[in-house]
């Protein structure tokens, strides 16, 4: 983890003092975290993964910022589960009849460009078919098998992705969280302290989670 650079924290002056507990030092302006807490959290979280993906659970992760959208892609589809690594819609669970419904539609437009039942449209209405089926592939394409509300949701950045983390405390859904020093530890059912910047840390903590859960290997072909 040290090689990942996950112990690197957030200047020391954008801190939440809740995450005091967390923090084993500064350096140069920078908290250090707590690596021996970082894994007994990270120890917790794989049990309750494990234990959820045994019995058939639904997994969710999302991480939106640019710089992990490929990380978090890699991780899910390693893993066989769902994921959102471009841009959170707003309700995107609160309001799941609505995204339903999107995905229902994103279904049916590949379907049609499978079948070639595009090009038999006019140019016109095939265009704007086209980019709406873009447009659904780029922000619901890692979640088109999600069957209902997920069982668990991972989310890399709870401060960048504080609107989910909003919508599953609303409706109860359980969350695992990789907490900067930035974070608040109490939001999330399980947090995990750790450096949720670096391009290496990602991919690093994501190995912890290789596991097959549990929808067909159709869902993998994006």
């Amino acid at each position: 983890m040290i090689e990942a650079r996950v112990h690197f924290g957030h200047g020391t002056r954008k801190w939440n003092p809740k995450m005091a507990p967390y923090i084993s030092a500064k350096r140069k302006g920078i908290h250090i975290t707590n690596l021996t807490r970082t894994a007994r959290f990270l120890s917790e979280a794989c049990d309750l993964v494990f234990d959820a993906a045994s019995r058939g659970k639904q997994f969710l992760i999302v991480g939106t910022k640019n710089k992990e959208a490929d990380s978090v892609a890699w991780a899910a589809i390693r893993a066989r589960c769902h994921y959102v690594n471009k841009k959170w819609l707003g309700g995107m669970l609160t309001n799941w009849s609505t995204t339903e419904t999107r995905l229902h539609k994103l279904r049916d437009l590949r379907t049609e460009q499978k079948t070639r039942g595009l090009s038999r449209l006019p140019k016109r209405d095939a265009a704007m078919l086209k980019r709406q089926l873009s447009h659904l592939q780029t922000y619901l394409g890692g979640i088109k098998y999600m069957t209902g509300l997920p069982d668990i949701v991972i989310i890399v950045d709870q401060h960048e992705e504080y609107t989910t983390l909003q919508e599953c405390i609303t409706l109860g859904v359980p969350t695992i969280c990789l907490i900067d020093t930035n974070c608040d530890p109490d939001l999330a059912d399980i947090s995990i302290p750790a450096n949720d910047d670096s391009i290496s840390s990602i991919p690093s903590l994501s190995t912890f989670f290789h596991i097959p859960f549990s929808f067909p290997r159709s869902c993998l072909i994006i």
